[in-house]
């Protein structure tokens, strides 16, 4: 079996993300590597929160905490939600690591080493009050197209207009408020993407035949319009250093290196972190996941489309420009926007749903289904309470709840607490097996090609096809006239729900616990059953003990929706 690496974009420190941001990188990314761990395939997920920055040193000083104490605690509170949501990350690391420090400043020593990075003066406000540079981030004032007057001085946040910090009327600094600004000059590095841009292009012509059309095109238009030569430091008091060992004089006066060019760093940083928290006696290969490893690893990466140029130009350019065989990205899942009635979901607005709001309105499992079966893939696609409610009530709540409770209830109330024999499989046992072996190939090939949308009809068609046969069959009705016939319907029923349990799991993972759990089987996994074997819908035999699990999934009410939009608005 093929060894899989997959990472999603790392969500960034400053507070807990919204629905957008976890369905448009980590939701998916879990989802597939829950896929491929259940066909045997050797999987590494990998993610990290990204630490670094002028919004986490503004967060930490509006927090009244230093900054590496508001990151640990923020990392820990996402981390928290993650574990809600049930993501199965192998390892969920930090760009403020040690590791991370150690292999972006070696990217950078390499890259200088072959001539793609060059010190250069650039000129940049200064605030004599706080003795120091200020960042883009750290000058605010009133934009000069809408009036906002706490615009900062690289985007309006009301118009979204891109700035700069001497378009802004009345600049201040974000750190004291000071209004005795100036303008000095400073040295930065930069790298020389100019240079790199015939190898990416070269890169990108041999992989990015098989990308979704929405990557590759981010990634083309950024090519056409051509890569330029871009600042990697900046005056910051938090960030990687820029190692003194190679440019004294920026070490000296305090750079670091620009959060863009140490959070991809951080996917490989991860993975050693990962290495290196290994329990006693256990030894873990990091490097053989990044190094020299073309032939051995296919690599998938989950973002959202703000990210695409990031992963498929910038730090591909910077993994080229090293000289050494550190693992590219084979295939860039890459996703329009969430947005909520319309509007985009802001975490600095906080607008729209947030992680940790929405698992204290309704377990992960809703989240997770809803989010997977509408994900923005060919387009955007928006969040509203009514498509939320008629989707859980429908598709989770009738279409599968309804069949797991109807089917073990009735067979408990009519033959007891065991799975019943009843007669041999006929004509409409045939007709189940074979569509469902046909649903479920459906589901493998959509599930394969990462297509989410496509593999949620079709695991919701299989999840139908049970309600289909059980209507046909009507076994409240066989059994006053064939007690038998009533028991081979319930039996061939409860088969389903195991192949339920088995191949919902990378959807709704804690709902298919629930329904293996409903049967006391020796030697039962969640491993994948083919169509093949799936068609035949014999792995739960009769005399197998079974219980009734609670309610799987309760039905949103009238009443329900009317709090969440007084809560969250819509």
């Amino acid at each position: 079996m093929a060894r899989h690496l997959i990472t999603s974009a790392l969500p960034y420190i400053n507070g807990i993300k919204h629905l957008g941001n976890m369905v448009g990188s980590m939701l998916p990314a879990d989802v597939y590597a829950r896929y491929l761990r259940q066909r045997g395939h050797d999987v590494l997920y990998i993610c990290a929160t990204d630490e670094h920055g002028t919004p986490a040193e503004l967060a930490a000083k509006e927090r009244g905490l230093p900054v590496a104490e508001f990151c640990a605690q923020a990392h820990d509170a996402q981390k928290a939600v993650y574990d809600g949501f049930e993501l199965a990350f192998d390892y969920f690391g930090r760009s403020s690591s040690t590791q991370n420090a150690e292999i972006t400043q070696h990217f950078a020593r390499k890259l200088n080493e072959n001539g793609f990075i060059e010190e250069r003066a650039i000129r940049q406000v200064y605030s004599p009050a706080d003795g120091r540079f200020l960042p883009d981030r750290y000058v605010e004032g009133t934009c000069p197209y809408c009036g906002y007057d706490k615009a900062r001085g690289d985007q309006c946040e009301n118009c979204t207009r891109v700035l700069d910090p001497t378009d802004l009327i009345n600049p201040r600094s974000a750190i004291s408020g000071s209004t005795d600004l100036e303008v000095r000059e400073t040295k930065h590095l930069f790298l020389l993407q100019s240079k790199l841009q015939p190898e990416v292009e070269a890169w990108i012509d041999r992989v990015g035949g098989e990308w979704p059309q929405l990557a590759s095109s981010i990634a083309r238009k950024w090519l056409t319009e051509g890569l330029h030569d871009r600042a990697i430091t900046r005056d910051l008091d938090w960030g990687v250093p820029v190692p003194a060992d190679t440019w004294p004089e920026l070490a000296a006066d305090g750079k670091v290196f620009y959060v863009w060019f140490d959070a991809p760093v951080e996917y490989i940083a991860a993975t050693k972190e990962w290495a290196d928290a290994a329990p006693a006696g256990e030894v873990r290969d990091w490097k053989s996941w990044w190094y020299e490893a073309d032939d051995t690893v296919r690599y998938t990466e989950f973002m959202a489309k703000d990210n695409v140029p990031f992963h498929t130009v910038m730090f591909p350019a910077t993994e080229l420009g090293v000289r050494e065989p550190w693992k590219k990205v084979d295939y860039v899942k890459a996703f329009n926007w969430l947005t909520y009635y319309g509007g985009k979901f802001s975490t600095s607005q906080k607008r729209g749903v947030f992680t940790d709001a929405a698992l204290d309105v309704l377990p992960a499992d809703y989240w997770r289904y809803f989010l997977i079966a509408n994900a923005p893939e060919s387009d955007d696609s928006s969040f509203t309470w009514e498509h939320f409610a008629a989707t859980v009530n429908k598709d989770l709540a009738d279409t599968l709840g309804n069949f797991v409770n109807r089917v073990l209830s009735f067979s408990k109330k009519r033959f007891g607490d065991e799975v019943p024999a009843g007669g041999e499989p006929g004509e409409a046992e045939t007709r189940l097996g074979a569509e469902t072996a046909r649903l479920l190939a459906e589901y493998e090939e959509q599930m394969e090609a990462l297509q989410f949308r496509k593999a949620a009809a079709a695991l919701r068609a299989l999840w139908s096809a049970g309600n289909s046969y059980l209507e046909e069959k009507s076994p409240w009705l066989e059994i006053k006239t064939d007690k038998d016939a009533a028991a081979l319907t319930l039996r061939t029923a409860m088969n389903l729900i195991h192949l339920y349990s088995v191949v919902s799991e990378p959807f709704i993972p804690a709902t298919a616990r629930a329904m293996r759990g409903a049967f006391t089987l020796a030697d039962d996994t969640a491993a994948w059953v083919s169509p093949q074997e799936a068609a035949s819908l014999t792995a739960v035999s009769a005399g197998v003990p079974f219980t009734v699990p609670p309610v799987l999934f309760a039905k949103i009410t009238d009443e329900d929706l009317e709090g969440f939009r007084v809560r969250f608005g819509s």
